[in-house]
Parts: C-alpha cells; sequence; structure tokens
C-alpha cells in the first residue's frame, strides 16, 4: 500500500487493465469503499468490453489509406482551402435540400469547448464527490500546499486556492481530477450543516478570457468564467443568485493574485 492519491487517470487505467497488480489492488479497495464511484467506473469497462465485441469483426483488417500516418501527413502539408470556399461549399450542402442540412449538422456536432465543457466538467465532479462521506477529497485543507504543488505539476499553472471563510464555507481539501481538456484542481467547500460546493478550475486552451455566466444541469447550479488563461466553475445544488456572491467573490480574490 503506498500514500499515492487516487486519481481519475488511476481510475481510467484501472479500467483499461494498465496498472500493476499492486496499484490495481488499491484501486480495487478504494471502489470497494466508494460504491457510487464503482458504478460509473464499471459503466466505462461495460462500454469498452461493448466497444471491444461490436469491432472484434474488423480489428484485424488493414488500416484504410486515408488513416495512414504517412498520407495524414501529405494531406496536412497540401494547401489549405480558403475559408470563403469552406463557406461557399457548406451553402452549397444547404441547398441539395434535407439530406444536405443533416450532413451539415454531423459534420458541425463537435463536442462543446471553452467554459461550456468547464461548467460541465464542474457538475461531473460535483456528482461524482459532493455527495461522498468516506473520501471527497484526495487532500485535505491542512495539506493545502501538498495539493497547490500537485496541481501545477499537473496542470502547469499554479492555482489559488480561495477563502470563502467569510461567506461560511471552509475548504475541506481537493483533488487534481482528468478532463477531456486536461487536468483540473477540483477543491470543496463545506458549510458545516451539509452544504457542499465544488470550485473546478484548468488552463484554458478556448475562452481565455470570458465574463461570468450562469448555467444549471440537472439539480446543479453555478458560475463559470475564464481570465488570463485560467477557467474557473463554481457550482452546487442551490439557485445560482444564491452562488453568484461567492463565484464573484472568487473572481475577485483570483484577480488579486494574479
Amino acid at each position: 500500500m503506498t500514500d499515492k492519491p487516487i486519481s481519475e487517470d488511476d481510475l481510467h487505467a484501472y479500467v483499461d487493465g494498465a496498472l500493476d497488480e499492486a496499484r490495481r489492488a488499491e484501486i480495487a479497495s478504494y471502489l470497494d469503499a466508494h460504491p457510487e464511484i464503482a458504478t460509473r467506473f464499471g459503466s466505462y469497462a461495460g462500454q469498452r468490453s461493448d466497444l471491444r465485441s461490436a469491432f472484434a469483426a474488423i480489428a484485424d483488417e488493414p488500416v484504410p489509406t486515408r488513416l495512414n500516418l504517412a498520407h495524414m501527413i501529405d494531406m496536412q502539408r497540401r494547401p489549405r482551402v480558403p475559408r470563403w470556399q469552406a463557406a461557399a461549399a457548406a451553402v452549397l450542402l444547404l441547398a441539395v435540400g434535407g439530406s444536405g442540412g443533416w450532413l451539415l449538422r454531423e459534420m458541425t456536432s463537435i463536442p462543446s469547448e471553452g467554459v461550456g465543457a468547464l461548467a460541465r466538467e464542474a457538475s461531473a465532479s460535483f456528482s461524482a464527490y459532493a455527495s461522498d462521506t468516506v473520501r471527497p477529497v484526495e487532500l485535505r485543507a491542512d495539506k493545502a500546499t501538498e495539493l497547490a504543488d500537485w496541481a501545477a505539476e499537473r496542470m502547469g499553472r499554479r492555482p489559488i486556492l480561495p477563502d470563502l471563510s467569510k461567506a461560511g464555507y471552509r475548504l475541506m481539501g481537493g483533488r487534481v481530477v482528468s478532463t477531456p481538456h486536461g487536468a483540473a484542481l477540483m477543491l470543496m467547500y463545506d458549510d458545516d450543516r451539509g452544504g457542499r460546493l465544488v470550485m473546478l478550475t484548468r488552463p484554458m486552451a478556448v475562452d481565455q478570457d470570458r465574463a461570468m455566466a450562469a448555467h444549471s444541469e440537472g439539480k446543479v447550479d453555478g458560475w463559470t468564467w475564464a481570465s488570463r488563461g485560467m477557467g474557473y466553475s463554481l457550482v452546487g445544488s442551490m439557485p445560482a443568485e444564491t452562488l453568484h456572491p461567492l463565484a464573484d467573490d472568487i473572481r475577485k480574490q483570483v484577480l488579486g493574485n494574479i
């Protein structure tokens, strides 16, 4: 048994069977103690198995020429189509009729980026960890420096740990979590009456400076914004208008420390 914190990366590696025997045993024990997280990652394992079964028949087929690495590099070196030509092609697709419009819809249905993605990641972290009564955070607040060092190493930017004590919320601690857009720091706050908040922060490749905006996902509301390349999202199971002063306080603390 080691003292190494268990991160989202470890849990995904467990599902993929990419851990050594000792670390796999640690993750298995952690999942036994956290059935809600075990259920979530169990569904990932099921999806992985379903995908392997679905594509088993073509797994040994030759890689199509268009996906050959040399071919892809050659395509990258070719001159790109000017934007006005791409726009004209899109108009032509729409003019073709229903089938053309549907094709254009499929082409543009890509995962959201920027603060919209960050807001959903914060809501997902809240749903996964806020109800955990055993291990909601990896490092407690008394190890705040270690937590900040850990996050800085993974994100490449040293985070700020806001103080919400004036509003009645104490910092419980946090953990580094994995997102589709890289590592992020999750901080959790508690009002000692069962009310918990989660703040998620990470470097932003898109929307590096965005004004604060409200969002809602299921029973989780919050506020998300970005400043100087870092994104911030504060979420909780309370109305957005109640969270707004807290989010604004965090924003002011961040700006004051930049």
